[in-house]
Protein backbone atom coordinates (compact mmCIF):
# COMPACT_ATOMS: atom_id res chain seq x y z
CA UNK A 1 0.00 0.00 0.00
CA UNK A 2 1.39 3.33 -0.98
CA UNK A 3 1.54 5.71 1.23
CA UNK A 4 -0.35 9.13 1.23
CA UNK A 5 3.00 11.46 0.64
CA UNK A 6 3.66 9.26 -2.07
CA UNK A 7 0.50 9.27 -3.54
CA UNK A 8 -0.01 13.00 -3.19
CA UNK A 9 3.76 13.77 -4.98
CA UNK A 10 2.65 11.12 -8.11
CA UNK A 11 0.11 13.28 -8.24
CA UNK A 12 1.65 16.69 -8.35
CA UNK A 13 3.97 15.14 -10.98
CA UNK A 14 1.28 13.78 -12.84
CA UNK A 15 -0.22 17.54 -12.60
CA UNK A 16 3.37 19.28 -13.56
CA UNK A 17 4.06 17.01 -16.27
CA UNK A 18 0.72 17.48 -18.28
CA UNK A 19 1.37 21.18 -17.47
CA UNK A 20 4.88 20.97 -19.44
CA UNK A 21 3.60 18.79 -21.90
CA UNK A 22 0.78 21.65 -23.06
CA UNK A 23 2.71 24.24 -22.87
CA UNK A 24 6.84 23.59 -22.66
CA UNK A 25 7.71 20.83 -24.57
CA UNK A 26 7.11 21.51 -28.50
CA UNK A 27 9.19 18.14 -29.71
CA UNK A 28 7.04 17.58 -32.41
CA UNK A 29 8.07 13.32 -32.28
CA UNK A 30 5.24 13.40 -29.36
CA UNK A 31 2.45 15.14 -30.56
CA UNK A 32 -1.14 14.21 -28.20
CA UNK A 33 0.21 12.27 -25.49
CA UNK A 34 -1.63 11.94 -21.81
CA UNK A 35 -0.19 10.69 -19.04
CA UNK A 36 -2.04 7.82 -17.83
CA UNK A 37 -0.27 7.26 -14.10
CA UNK A 38 2.80 7.87 -12.15
CA UNK A 39 4.09 5.65 -10.45
CA UNK A 40 6.58 6.39 -7.23
CA UNK A 41 8.85 3.84 -5.62
CA UNK A 42 8.59 3.39 -1.87
CA UNK A 43 12.03 6.02 -1.70
CA UNK A 44 10.81 8.33 -4.12
CA UNK A 45 14.10 7.91 -6.17
CA UNK A 46 12.21 6.34 -9.33
CA UNK A 47 9.13 7.61 -11.26
CA UNK A 48 7.66 5.65 -13.83
CA UNK A 49 5.37 7.22 -16.09
CA UNK A 50 2.94 5.87 -18.47
CA UNK A 51 1.37 7.81 -21.40
CA UNK A 52 -0.91 7.08 -23.88
CA UNK A 53 -1.30 8.52 -27.71
CA UNK A 54 -4.59 10.60 -27.74
CA UNK A 55 -4.65 10.41 -32.10
CA UNK A 56 -2.67 7.09 -33.11
CA UNK A 57 -3.00 8.58 -36.50
CA UNK A 58 -0.56 11.99 -36.25
CA UNK A 59 2.14 9.85 -33.94
CA UNK A 60 3.86 6.50 -33.74
CA UNK A 61 3.94 5.40 -29.79
CA UNK A 62 7.91 4.45 -30.61
CA UNK A 63 8.20 8.02 -31.60
CA UNK A 64 6.49 9.50 -28.96
CA UNK A 65 8.67 7.33 -26.02
CA UNK A 66 11.81 8.78 -28.01
CA UNK A 67 10.09 12.42 -27.47
CA UNK A 68 9.79 11.94 -24.15
CA UNK A 69 12.97 9.75 -23.64
CA UNK A 70 15.06 13.07 -25.02
CA UNK A 71 13.10 15.75 -23.06
CA UNK A 72 14.00 13.28 -19.41
CA UNK A 73 16.60 16.41 -18.45
CA UNK A 74 13.84 19.38 -18.99
CA UNK A 75 11.30 17.54 -17.27
CA UNK A 76 13.25 16.67 -14.46
CA UNK A 77 15.04 20.34 -14.10
CA UNK A 78 11.37 21.95 -13.93
CA UNK A 79 10.26 19.25 -11.86
CA UNK A 80 13.23 20.16 -9.49
CA UNK A 81 12.20 23.94 -9.83
CA UNK A 82 8.47 23.59 -9.68
CA UNK A 83 7.93 21.21 -6.90
CA UNK A 84 9.14 21.56 -3.26
CA UNK A 85 11.22 18.26 -2.79
CA UNK A 86 14.40 17.37 -1.64
CA UNK A 87 15.20 14.91 -3.75
CA UNK A 88 13.74 15.04 -7.47
CA UNK A 89 12.75 11.50 -8.82
CA UNK A 90 14.55 9.69 -11.91
CA UNK A 91 12.76 9.83 -14.68
CA UNK A 92 11.19 6.63 -17.27
CA UNK A 93 8.60 6.58 -19.41
CA UNK A 94 7.06 3.72 -20.50
CA UNK A 95 3.55 3.53 -22.77
CA UNK A 96 0.53 2.14 -21.46
CA UNK A 97 -1.49 0.01 -23.67
CA UNK A 98 -3.89 -0.15 -21.82
CA UNK A 99 -6.64 1.33 -24.01
CA UNK A 100 -5.56 -0.76 -26.92
CA UNK A 101 -6.27 -3.73 -24.81
CA UNK A 102 -9.60 -2.02 -23.79
CA UNK A 103 -10.57 -1.64 -27.56
CA UNK A 104 -9.24 -4.85 -28.40
CA UNK A 105 -11.62 -6.36 -25.85
CA UNK A 106 -14.46 -4.14 -27.04
CA UNK A 107 -14.25 -5.78 -30.46
CA UNK A 108 -14.34 -9.53 -29.03
CA UNK A 109 -17.27 -8.61 -27.22
CA UNK A 110 -18.94 -6.82 -30.59
CA UNK A 111 -18.46 -10.15 -31.99
CA UNK A 112 -19.66 -12.20 -29.91
CA UNK A 113 -23.19 -10.52 -29.90
CA UNK A 114 -23.57 -10.24 -33.97
CA UNK A 115 -25.60 -13.29 -35.21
Amino acid sequence: MKSIRTRRIADQIRAELAHLLLREIKDPRIGLVTITQVKLTPDLKLARIYFANCNNALTDKNAALAGLKSATGFVKRMLGKNLNLRYIPNIEFYYDDSFEYEEHIEDIIKKTKEP
